[in-house]
């Protein structure tokens, strides 16, 4: 017995000391993903990626398509109402499903790993760095927009820099403002909404780092609760600015938006309004790349990517090759398209990855009614949101086919994807010899290792989850 405890206390000394070097050192005792989000930071987030550059560019748009000031005013609130709905659904799903990674991880528990990883192909591919894109993009043509006046600033210019960075009042009276400068069609009116919800993006970013939350059941729904209606005020008032102090024929023309409102309404400050919007979209890239690449991450940790993908920075805790991934993906697609056709393409896949994953709630109620749901939204909740998803879709199919086409198609070149890289697992042998290394090299290079799992969280969720429905009361 002497002999036991003598080892013991050895031990113990041996972990003392171990954990007095990692701290002499910098090194962290556990290496792991820091739960350091609590309610103003998820706020932030939220707040940071919705409103980063789409109220700069999404106003012509849909204006364009809505084909006045009134209905481009209603577009915008109804827009906020719906993001606010797929909000609510998102609030369950991530207390629920209390794993980072928001709409793949949902839909890989509740569909299985075809559709998780369909649509994690296209967010790697298509959603995210096509965001990314659009939010350099705009930051490259408000910092160069005063140095090219009177004309568009040159591609090379906006690319390159892209890449560095990864009074007119009677226009809102009612009658002038419902006068149509074209009578639109319901397929445009789906477009304007397209538009629309590229300026609300990021309201789920949050769900994506929820193993990063401090009490994600009390701070992920509050911070949802308080940020979306805030963003959807700030937009409508930014537009109503926005139609006070230009005509919509200005609006139109102008290929920055906010510069053009700055010209009218500071005068010789108006070199303040390209700085603060560089600002935002600047800020806006950061926080799309903190969450993005908790997707990787996620998707990594599932076996749908490579593992390297799943890996941490042992001194930094973070996903160190997953941001590499998509600041990569994001250069890629800067050199394919303009700004708006962009947005076509990442608003529609958007749309079609909320309503799988919104459909995905409803039949997980169906599938599993008595699990654990600290927040039960009411059911016309979900079903609103699906009715005008498919409206919204079905009108933007008709009216442009080639976009949402390609968009599809896009997504379904992940399906022989999926079954060479993740359902055949008898694959050579030379081919995991050819993994193995290629990991150990990253693994090298990036000081990378896989995140250690707290056993206790793991625990107390799998715990929690076993309560039985009653528990949970309706929102």
């Amino acid at each position: 017995m002497v002999g036991v405890e003598r080892k013991r206390t050895e031990a113990q000394r041996s972990i003392m000391k171990d954990s007095e070097l990692k701290r002499d050192s910098g090194i962290p005792e556990r290496v792991t993903l820091k739960k350091e989000i609590g309610l103003l930071s998820a706020c932030a987030i939220i707040i940071g990626n919705i409103i980063g550059s789409g109220i700069f560019i999404s106003p012509k748009g849909v204006l364009e398509h809505s084909g006045s000031v009134g209905l481009a005013l209603v577009v915008w609130v109804l827009g906020g109402g719906i993001a606010a709905l797929g909000s609510l659904c998102y609030a369950e799903l991530g207390v629920t499903i209390p794993k980072s990674g928001g709409d793949y991880s949902y839909v890989t528990e509740i569909f299985g790993g075809l559709m998780g990883f369909l649509l994690l192909w296209s967010a790697v591919l298509i959603m995210y760095p096509t965001t990314l894109a659009v939010i350099a993009l705009t930051f490259s043509n408000y910092v160069l927009q005063p140095v090219f006046p009177y004309c568009i600033p040159p591609y090379i210019a906006t690319r390159m820099l892209s890449t560095i960075c990864i009074c007119n009042y009677e226009s809102l009276t009612p009658q002038v403002a419902f006068m149509f400068n074209k009578a639109p069609s319901i397929g445009q009116i789906a477009l304007a909404f397209l538009h629309a919800s590229f300026a609300f993006s990021g309201w789920n970013f949050l769900n994506y780092v929820t193993e990063e939350v401090v009490d994600p059941r009390r701070n992920l729904p509050r911070a949802i609760y308080i940020s979306i209606p805030l963003v959807t005020f700030v937009y409508t008032l930014t537009n109503i600015a926005y139609f006070s102090s230009m005509s919509p024929e200005e609006l139109l023309s102008s290929n920055a938006v906010a510069v053009t409102f700055g010209e009218k309404l500071l005068g010789m400050f108006s070199t303040l309004m390209p700085i603060s919007v560089a600002l935002s979209t600047f800020g806006g890239i950061n926080g799309y790349l903190f969450t993005s690449s908790r997707l990787c991450f996620s998707g990594a940790r599932e076996g749908h990517l490579p593992s390297l993908l799943a890996m941490i920075h042992f001194k930094q805790c973070t996903p160190i090759p997953a941001l590499l991934v998509c600041c990569t993906a994001t250069i890629v697609i800067l050199c394919i398209g303009e700004t708006h056709n962009l947005i076509n393409y990442v608003s529609f896949i958007n749309y079609l990855s909320y309503g799988v994953t919104i459909a995905g709630l409803l039949y997980y109620r169906w599938k599993k009614p008595n699990l654990y749901r600290p927040i039960k939204v009411s059911l016309l909740v979900p079903v609103c949101y699906l009715l005008f998803w498919a409206l919204l879709l079905g009108f933007s199919l008709h009216s442009e086919p080639l976009v949402c086409g390609v968009g599809l198609v896009i997504m379904l070149t992940g399906v022989p994807v999926y079954f060479l890289g993740v359902y055949w697992k008898d694959k050579p042998k030379c081919i995991y010899d050819f993994i193995e290394w290629a990991t150990y090299l990253g693994q090298r290079v990036f000081f990378v290792v896989f995140p250690q799992i707290d056993p206790i969280e793991v625990a107390e969720w799998t715990d929690r989850s076993s309560f039985t429905s009653k528990a949970s009361g309706p929102l």
